[in-house]
């Protein structure tokens, strides 16, 4: 059965669109049964250009990516979320939908590489540097036994991440 995540951020166009990309990638490398998704509270409508150069200078495919509400996810028929993750505070701080299913809920907090300064060259090193964090914690949860976790132990396990 598939383990559905998904990874908010307020605007789902930077950090949470570089999580679902790396999640994605890792586990369709290391052949694990797990579909990332991303959403955001207050959608932008575009994803940032340098997340998707980030992603795809890593090799990682994007296309379809779209920024999106996370209110799609909470309709009939939409995937059932095993785990929430936050990836900025601002999201972090906001009062979620109900999820179907009661998943697991995380927060893994990065700056915004959007605001990086050194022009167009800080940004895309912001970005490179936060899509290598996120895809090393991605990593991590894929070397979790995530079909036989229960939710207490899974919410530990990603913790200890959090703090990795």
């Amino acid at each position: 059965m598939t383990t559905n995540v998904l990874i908010l951020c307020t605007h789902n166009s930077a950090r949470s669109v570089l999580g679902e990309g790396m999640l994605n990638h890792l586990a369709m490398r290391l052949g694990r049964d797990v579909r990332a998704h991303s959403a955001g509270s207050a959608p932008s409508g575009r994803i940032n250009p340098f997340a998707l150069e980030a992603l795809t200078n890593a090799g990682v495919a994007t296309n379809g990516y779209r920024s999106k509400s996370w209110d799609e996810f909470t309709q009939p028929g939409a995937p059932k979320m095993r785990i929430v993750i936050t990836v900025c505070d601002s999201a972090a701080r906001e009062t979620c939908p109900f999820w179907p299913g009661s998943p697991v809920r995380m927060h893994w907090g990065y700056p915004d590489p959007s605001n990086a300064a050194g022009g167009d060259d800080g940004k895309r090193q912001a970005f490179e540097l936060t899509r290598q964090a996120i895809g090393y914690r991605m990593l991590q949860l894929l070397g979790l036994p995530l079909e036989t976790m229960d939710n207490p132990s899974l919410q530990k396990a990603l913790l200890d991440i959090s703090r990795s």
